[in-house]
């Protein structure tokens, strides 16, 4: 079995204007050729030299980030001291209420709890609160405990 080759088309009117383009190797299509095309300009010494005063100022910036941060943490500790303790605080109470809940899921932890408070709770007031003379034993206990807390 032989091959036979397929006359090739020549085109007679194609120019120097136009140049065959082929389209997924199937066929030929023409294309004109415009010098009017727009075309990328060069780079030119402005545009380099405006990346370079970028890049420079950039690199300027990174060098003098840790000192930035530094000055920052320096002139606003007492602030930000006290917003890590917030949050601190706030996690802790979540994480202390989440303890909680979960030991109060426990059939017999739920009851037990609540008879030790109501224990604690008439021993309190059997204790202090009844009587003058230990209503007073309390105050000055409590102001002694004040005075060692706030350095008084």
């Amino acid at each position: 079995m032989e091959t036979q080759e397929q006359p090739q088309y020549i085109n007679p009117d194609i120019t120097p204007e136009t140049t065959p383009t082929s389209v997924n190797g199937v066929g030929t299509v023409e294309v004109p050729i415009k010098d009017d095309l727009p075309k990328l300009l060069p780079a030119s010494e402005s545009t380099t030299t405006q990346l370079q005063q970028i890049s420079n100022q950039i690199a300027v910036f990174l060098a003098r980030l840790p000192d930035y941060v530094g000055n920052f943490f320096n002139d606003y500790k007492p602030q930000i001291t006290t917003v890590a303790l917030i949050f601190a605080a706030i996690i802790s109470v979540k994480l202390v209420f989440a303890v909680l809940d979960a030991v109060n899921d426990i059939p017999l932890f739920a009851t037990l709890f609540e008879l030790v408070g109501i224990g604690y709770t008439t021993w309190f007031v059997s204790r202090y609160l009844l009587k003058a003379s230990t209503r007073q034993e309390l105050a000055s206990d409590f102001t002694t405990f004040k005075n060692q807390i706030l350095g008084q």
